[in-house]
């Protein structure tokens, strides 16, 4: 199983966004969006072995929102960002009527949560790294690949909280090269170093 965490800063909790303006006013659901979707799509099919947790802060902490993607039970997911992030609002809209986890479409279940601690919980799963600027190389990662979790960032740093939670927990920082990407990318680049692992049996040759 691949098991990522997404943590966000900006996007209106309440789903208070246009489709028209997914970048601005949505907070950057648009990276959220495409991260999201480059987390499951293949060229014809999804990734079933693959699960996503998005943690939305907000203002209350009773207001504060996590949507979780389960690969093996998901429909409607499509490459586009647009339609994504519809998926994305409409859960976050629905969800302020339920105070329990619900299915707002299958496979995606969102409910209320704490962030830090949805943070925590993550982070006591074997062998999570945390994929930032400035970690040491994926290449030189020598976990399972059947088994991996990690945490990475919406296009905003995390904030110091988060940084000192991550930094406690022991999570080890990497990175997939010497560039600034996008979290969609570097989502890419993951899962195709991990593909060639599992189709190998050992980690691509350094260089």
């Amino acid at each position: 199983m691949r098991r990522f965490l997404l943590l966000t800063h900006r996007v209106p909790v309440h789903g208070e966004f246009t489709l028209n303006d997914l970048a601005g006013g949505g907070g950057r659901i648009d990276e959220i969006a495409r991260v999201a979707s480059t987390a499951f799509t293949l060229s014809n099919d999804l990734r079933r072995d693959t699960e996503l947790t998005i943690v939305f802060p907000a203002a209350s902490p009773a207001e504060a929102r996590r949507i979780r993607l389960v690969g093996s039970r998901l429909r409607h997911l499509n490459p586009d960002e647009r339609s994504t992030a519809a998926l994305l609002k409409n859960a976050l809209v629905r969800s302020m009527a339920f105070p329990s986890d619900f299915e707002s479409s299958p496979g995606l279940i969102v409910a209320a949560a704490d962030p830090v601690e949805e943070l925590r919980r993550f982070l006591q799963l074997p062998n999570v790294v945390w994929l930032i600027e400035g970690g040491g190389p994926l290449r030189e990662w020598k976990g399972n690949p059947a088994e991996f979790s990690a945490v990475l960032c919406d296009p905003y740093d995390p904030t110091d909280g988060e940084r000192e939670v991550l930094a406690a927990s022991g999570a080890l920082p990497v990175s997939v090269g010497p560039r600034s990407l996008r979290s969609s990318q570097v989502m890419d680049i993951v899962h195709n170093e991990l593909d060639l692992r599992e189709a190998t049996g050992e980690p691509p040759t350094e260089g």
